[in-house]
C-alpha cells in the first residue's frame, strides 16, 4: 500500500541516521504518533513564531492531583490534537494519574485518509 500521503518529517526526537550521517526521518504513521507527541509536549507560547501551538496540559502542573484535573487534561489534549493533528480524528482521550504524580494520557485516533485506528500512551509529568 502506498503510503506517502501520510506524510514524512525530521524524526523526534531530532538525531542523525547512524547509517547515512543524515538527519533521520519519521515516516506515515510514526510520522503522525510523533507529532502527537510533539503536540502534547509543546507549551503554549512556547514556539515565538507560532505562539498558540501546543497543549494547556502544563498548565495543571500544580494543579490537585484528583479526578477533575484528569478530565480537563484530557480535554487539553483532545483540543490540541484536533486544532494541530489535520491527519487524524481523536476518537478517544484518557487521563489518570499515576504514583508519581504525572498524568498517564492514553489516546486512541483514526487517521483520516486509511481509516485505521491507533493508540498512544504519554505521561506527562513536571519534569
Amino acid at each position: 500500500m502506498q503510503k506517502e500521503f501520510l506524510g514524512r518529517g525530521w524524526a523526534f526526537p531530532f538525531h542523525f541516521n547512524a547509517a547515512t550521517g543524515a538527519v533521520a526521518f519519521s515516516e506515515y504513521e510514526e510520522n503522525i504518533r510523533q507529532n502527537i507527541s510533539i503536540i502534547i509536549g509543546t507549551r503554549k507560547g512556547e514556539r515565538q513564531m507560532l505562539p498558540e501551538f501546543g497543549c494547556r496540559i502544563h498548565e495543571l502542573l500544580f494543579a490537585p492531583a484528583n479526578q477533575s484535573t484528569a478530565q480537563q487534561a484530557a480535554r487539553y489534549v483532545r483540543e490540541a490534537i484536533t486544532s494541530w493533528e489535520p491527519r487524524v480524528e481523536v476518537a478517544k482521550v484518557d487521563s489518570h494519574f499515576d504514583p508519581s504524580g504525572a498524568i498517564q494520557i492514553n489516546i486512541a485516533y483514526r487517521i483520516l485518509s486509511t481509516g485505521a485506528v491507533e493508540h498512544l500512551s504519554q505521561i506527562v509529568s513536571s519534569q
